[in-house]
């Protein structure tokens, strides 16, 4: 008898755990996410101070923030396009008809210095004909004026 209710027992905690799996599943696959999504801002603190200090110091050009690298490069195979599909840059700096001035980066504020994944993304930009300017932290404007005063364009093509 002590066996008997022992398994009626085990059968009823396996029937629990298979229906709170069964509704946890039909609450995941109604949604498609176990957790909702939120809201959140497109730009951290950093990268808005970043946006407004080149807005506001290069107003005759175009800043365009988190810009897929696809738009930015293609390539003819699948493989090729796969290897900066899903990267994004921080901001693109743009002339008023939209050439590509500039590609500028924002260093991790944890980073010391360029990663080998920051490297490899700058060569993926380089390769394709595009500067690249990478800064550490928010530049003063004195810094981001020289770098891209035209006279200056030749001059430390890969930023600091």
């Amino acid at each position: 008898m002590n066996t008997f209710l022992f398994m009626v027992f085990l059968l009823a905690i396996g029937l629990l755990v298979f229906v709170a799996l069964a509704r946890k599943r039909s609450a995941q696959s109604s949604s498609g996410f176990v957790d909702k999504p939120k809201a959140r801002p497109p730009l951290t603190a950093r990268e808005q101070a970043m946006y407004n200090r080149l807005v506001q110091t290069l107003p005759d050009l175009v800043v365009l923030p988190q810009v897929s690298f696809g738009a930015l490069l293609t390539a003819r195979t699948r493989a090729a396009r796969s290897s900066f599909s899903r990267k994004i840059a921080d901001f693109v700096v743009c002339d008023r008809s939209f050439k590509v001035v500039a590609v500028v980066a924002l260093g991790d504020k944890n980073s010391k210095g360029k990663s080998q994944r920051d490297l490899d993304r700058d060569a993926l930009l380089v390769e394709a004909g595009y500067r690249v300017l990478r800064y550490p932290r928010v530049p003063d404007v004195h810094r981001v004026e020289a770098d891209f005063d035209p006279t200056m364009a030749s001059v430390s093509p890969m930023g600091s």
